[in-house]
């Protein structure tokens, strides 16, 4: 919970007077009614056409007629309800039907089908099948559309002061915009206290992979809280390491050896793929940086007249390929790849990938909240052997490291 969620919660519950778990059982259900019952007066809202004394956008004869009372059975016991209506007795609410008596679980039941990548139409479909419960495009949208302000929350969370390592990559969907399917990048970050506790630091949608969205990124982690991160892992993404000396001018880059194999192999005949990703190994496995220099000769030695540019990649981004050798096995084995990121990526992927294209950013962004929820309530224990990288972190960063311990 978000220091601003924890003050809400502390002022209805000294509001409310909350004293010992009998009062925490009426808060959660007056909490619940209270809910509901706006829900139930947003339908009415929608059947009408015009929300309560905003007269002005009226257009139907029809109107309110008060309220009738209902008593019904929730996950928190008997709810009284207020049931909306309307003069010409035409409107049936779908949240709470008129002779339905148990209200439990309905909005659960829908949130988890939309956190599984399934369709609003065949949530509609198993609704009804299911429980017998009419859930239409539109109601699911509202339902879910209450994910949106604890979404932004979670984006605004503050955040730790100091990070041991940060991951940063992108995953691309297509979203509908103005009609228009356009590609749209989702840009994930994965941070590693100094706890050795992994947590997703946030997810931003923008226009395709840039440097530039990744500045304002990192600059909006600063505004959050964050004074330092030691080492961040990249892809190869072009003007990538020079956002993060301007966001964090003290901060080690490690670029993602796997994205550099691919790159390079980008150059090189298919027959030939095989043995020219062999002969690297011997330049990222080897033990010092001085073994993978002399590595890297022999190779360019081998490779150089038949694939030029497949070679000189690895000598243009030497400066950020060669981090990890000055570190212990353990943390290299961390920073070298951004396999994590990309296991989270695939993870999303699971949940997205019947979607052809998203209808707008705000159902996908739903989609990825709810799929990362899942993910991390799964990261409970600290990376393997955290104590002896702490170790080695405190040496390489020294006060850098002691002042947030």
């Amino acid at each position: 919970m978000t220091n601003k969620e924890n003050n809400k919660l502390k002022d209805l519950i000294k509001e409310y007077g909350v004293k010992d778990m009998n009062d925490v059982h009426n808060f959660v259900k007056m909490l619940t009614a209270e809910t509901i019952q706006t829900a139930l007066d947003a339908e009415l809202d929608e059947e009408l056409g015009y929300s309560k004394y905003d007269y002005k956008n009226k257009n139907t004869k029809n109107s309110r007629n008060g309220y009738s009372t209902k008593i019904v059975q929730s996950s928190n016991g008997e709810m009284e309800l207020k049931i909306p209506r309307d003069r010409d007795g035409d409107f049936e609410p779908q949240l709470v039907k008129k002779h339905q008596t148990d209200i439990s679980t309905i909005e659960d039941k829908v949130i988890f089908l939309y956190s599984q990548g399934i369709s609003t139409r065949d949530i509609q479909k198993t609704m009804q099948e299911m429980y017998g419960i009419d859930v239409d495009d539109s109601r699911v949208s509202r339902i879910t559309d209450k994910l949106l302000p604890l979404i932004n929350e979670w984006q605004e969370r503050p955040l730790q002061t100091v990070y041991a390592m940060v991951i940063l990559d992108a995953i691309h969907y297509n979203v509908r915009e103005n009609g228009i399917v356009t590609k749209k990048a989702a840009y994930v970050a994965i941070g590693t206290d100094l706890e050795g506790q992994k947590d997703v630091l946030g997810i931003w949608l923008g226009a395709s992979e840039s440097s530039k969205y990744w500045l304002s990124i990192l600059n909006g982690l600063k505004n959050r809280g964050v004074q330092d991160i030691l080492i961040v892992s990249v892809d190869g993404l072009s003007g990538f390491v020079q956002a993060i000396n301007v966001a964090f001018p003290q901060t080690e880059v490690q670029r993602c050896v796997i994205h550099q194999i691919r790159a390079s192999t980008r150059y090189v005949s298919y027959k030939d793929v095989k043995q020219f990703t062999a002969d690297l190994k011997p330049i990222y496995k080897a033990p010092t940086e001085e073994a993978a220099l002399f590595a890297l000769d022999e190779f360019e030695a081998k490779w150089n007249s038949k694939y030029p540019l497949g070679v000189k990649s690895w000598r243009a981004n030497w400066n950020e390929l060669s981090t990890m050798f000055k570190y212990s096995p353990e943390i290299r084995k961390l920073i070298y790849t951004t396999n994590a990121i990309e296991n989270f990526n695939r993870q999303l992927r699971k949940v997205t990938k019947t979607k052809s294209a998203f209808v707008s950013d705000n159902a996908l962004m739903k989609l990825l909240y709810l799929t990362t929820m899942s993910i991390i309530d799964k990261w409970t224990m600290p990376i393997r052997n955290w104590g002896m990288i702490l170790d080695n972190l405190m040496i390489y960063f020294g006060d850098r490291v002691k002042i947030s311990l």
